[in-house]
């Protein structure tokens, strides 16, 4: 990958097809949010988490400056395609999950692509998440067990999607789709 700083029509190719696809998870977890949150809501984490998945396979597929931002846009408008009502939530959590994403590769200077440094902004923006989702909920109604559970479940979340997505980026780049 060339170390110039304007970003190719391939990339933004890669990047609109890594948003497609992800919009499509992050649809269906926008869904799934509401029957999880009533009948398990301990387990909200591990869809919220889903969100990780534009910029972390943009990210370990391209490594290039900016791929997570766009890639997160881009699945926010696909999203918001199948769930016009949410379309500033998808907007809002792709510019925060991007940023992060973003933000902790720009303090390695784009650098470094390894998995650590991928769970480092997964567990960044479970913390984010957690601590308003948190409140919001008002984690007193549940035990004890339960309340730490569900914000346990805001860091396992990211975490988990960060893995699946770097594995998936990590696969399509030794498939030869990164390469020129």
């Amino acid at each position: 990958m060339p170390k110039n700083r304007v970003l190719s029509t391939r990339v933004l190719l890669i990047c609109a097809a890594v948003g497609v696809a992800t919009g499509l998870v992050s649809a269906v977890a926008g869904y799934l949010s509401v029957p999880v949150s009533a009948a398990v809501p301990v387990l909200y984490g591990l869809v919220l988490g889903s969100h990780v998945l534009p910029g972390i396979v943009a990210q370990s597929l391209l490594r290039v400056p900016g791929v997570a931002l766009i890639a997160h846009l881009l699945a926010a408008l696909v999203s918001s395609a199948f769930a016009p009502a949410w379309v500033l939530r998808y907007i809002g959590t792709a510019l925060l999950i991007g940023l992060i994403q973003e933000g902790i590769t720009a303090i390695g200077r784009y650098r470094y692509w390894g998995i650590g440094r991928f769970m480092v902004s997964a567990v960044i923006v479970g913390v984010i998440l957690a601590v308003p989702i948190g409140f919001a909920v008002d984690l007193d109604r549940f035990e004890p067990w339960a309340s730490a559970l569900y914000m346990v479940m805001f860091i396992v979340g990211p975490v988990a999607w960060t893995f699946i997505g770097a594995r998936i980026g990590i696969a399509l780049r030794r498939a030869g789709v990164a390469a020129r």
